[in-house]
């Protein structure tokens, strides 16, 4: 007998707006399947880095915590200056990134369980879905401007900040599968 196997996204109703609700469901699945992919990893699995000045896993989990919160800052709460810290209880730089050539992990860090990085993600994703929850469809299009370090000046629509953080989000997603086959690899060399 054959089996059917399901893949789907369901799309949650407590949204203003199905193309928002479209978003945080593909945003949740990927959280799902990265909590899955990383539930068995020890606190020196999180910090092994493949060479000097590489990411670690606990670092891109953290970055992934701070940059959702960040940007929803920005687009959605519309703060011209967002910090993390009043919700993930971590600064905007303590995920390490960007890490400098030949640098070890960022201390703060240090022997931090996959309990920890989970609740930072927790956290994130409930801080934006209170955001995007009451989001109107019609706001996805305003437009901002954003002053960029060089001074140079950057237009994004909101859109562009719910679909940036899930693209980011799956990048640094397949980041820590390959680092994780890495640290596998090494171990088993060792």
């Amino acid at each position: 007998m054959t089996t059917m196997v399901r893949s789907e996204i369901t799309i949650d109703e407590g949204y203003r707006s199905s193309e928002v609700a479209s978003f945080m469901a593909q945003l949740d699945d990927q959280l799902s399947r990265l909590r899955m992919a990383t539930s068995d990893l020890t606190p020196a699995d999180l910090q092994w880095q493949p060479a000097p000045g590489m990411n670690t896993i606990g670092m891109l989990l953290a970055h992934l915590a701070i940059v959702e919160v960040w940007w929803f800052k920005i687009g959605i709460g519309r703060e011209e200056a967002p910090s993390v810290k009043d919700v993930l209880g971590i600064g905007d730089d303590d995920d390490g990134m960007p890490i400098a050539a030949g640098a070890a992990p960022i201390a703060v860090l240090n022997g931090k369980g996959i309990g920890f990085y989970n609740d930072l993600l927790e956290s994130a994703r409930t801080y934006i879905k209170r955001l995007a929850a009451p989001h109107a469809q019609e706001d996805l299009d305003r437009e901002f401007i954003r002053k960029r370090p060089d001074g140079s000046r950057r237009a994004l629509n909101v859109r562009w900040v719910y679909y940036h953080v899930l693209e980011h989000f799956a990048g640094h997603y397949g980041q820590i599968l390959l680092l994780k086959h890495m640290r596998e690899d090494a171990v088993k060399r060792a």
